[in-house]
């Protein structure tokens, strides 16, 4: 049976792209997508994140878009700007549930945080995670301030009745300050779930293959790696 994870972050520009591509990775000698539902701020030809997402994982991933828009503004603003229909959740969906049927694992990359809006309706990531039946995994910074929108993003999975799968540290600095020594024990309390990985800082610059090598070391178990949480 197909595994459909969505996975969202407590805000953008925090890791989102190169933790999806590590889960990627990871699923070593699985068929894996990675479905982006609205990608913004890019010129058609250009390549988005799920195309990084492909390049990173170097394991024949499936990178689809379902649509595009130029402006870097969350998707319904930037849909609307351009005079372009927005994207659905329900067409997200339907997409990842095409996606599952020729694929082992189906990764849905959200654009910023859970409840940006995809269209004027008020559709979000969380819709289309509810549609699907699908858990979430939470992508969020190391340092001061993550504790907070953390808590606030699990808080609104628990209110719609969704699942945190655990949070991945999207980019662990290699000399982490005090703040983000304290974030490793104190996230998972934040999230009411476990701590499932901690990407170092720069990642997304390995070359493909020494990243795909290395991406299982970041992660924990219940996502193919072989990470545990270290004490600072």
């Amino acid at each position: 049976m197909s595994t459909i994870l969505v996975v969202s972050g407590t805000g953008t520009e925090i890791g989102k792209t190169v933790v999806t591509a590590a889960v990627a990775a990871a699923a070593r000698g699985r068929r894996v997508a990675v479905l982006k539902p609205a990608q913004t701020g890019l010129a058609p030809g250009e390549p988005g994140d799920a195309a990084e997402v492909a390049r990173l994982a170097g394991s024949g991933v499936t990178a689809v878009e379902l649509a595009r828009f130029p402006e870097p503004l969350a998707p319904a603003t930037a849909a609307r700007r351009a005079g372009l229909a927005p994207v659905r959740p329900v067409e997200v969906a339907e997409g990842a549930q095409k996606l599952a049927t020729e694929h082992d694992l189906v990764l849905v990359e959200g654009a910023g945080g859970l409840l940006v809006r995809f269209d004027d309706e008020g559709g979000t990531l969380a819709d289309a995670a509810r549609m699907l039946a699908a858990p979430v995994l939470v992508v969020a910074p190391a340092g001061l301030g993550t504790l907070n929108a953390t808590a606030l993003t699990a808080e609104a999975l628990r209110a719609r009745g969704l699942g945190c799968l655990g949070v991945v540290i999207g980019s662990m600095p290699a000399e982490p300050d005090l703040a983000a020594r304290c974030n490793v024990e104190d996230l998972p309390v934040a999230a009411g779930a476990p701590l499932l990985g901690a990407v170092p800082e720069g990642s997304g610059a390995l070359a493909e293959a020494e990243f795909a090598a290395r991406a299982p070391q970041w992660l924990a178990p219940a996502l193919g790696g072989t990470w545990a949480p270290a004490r600072y």
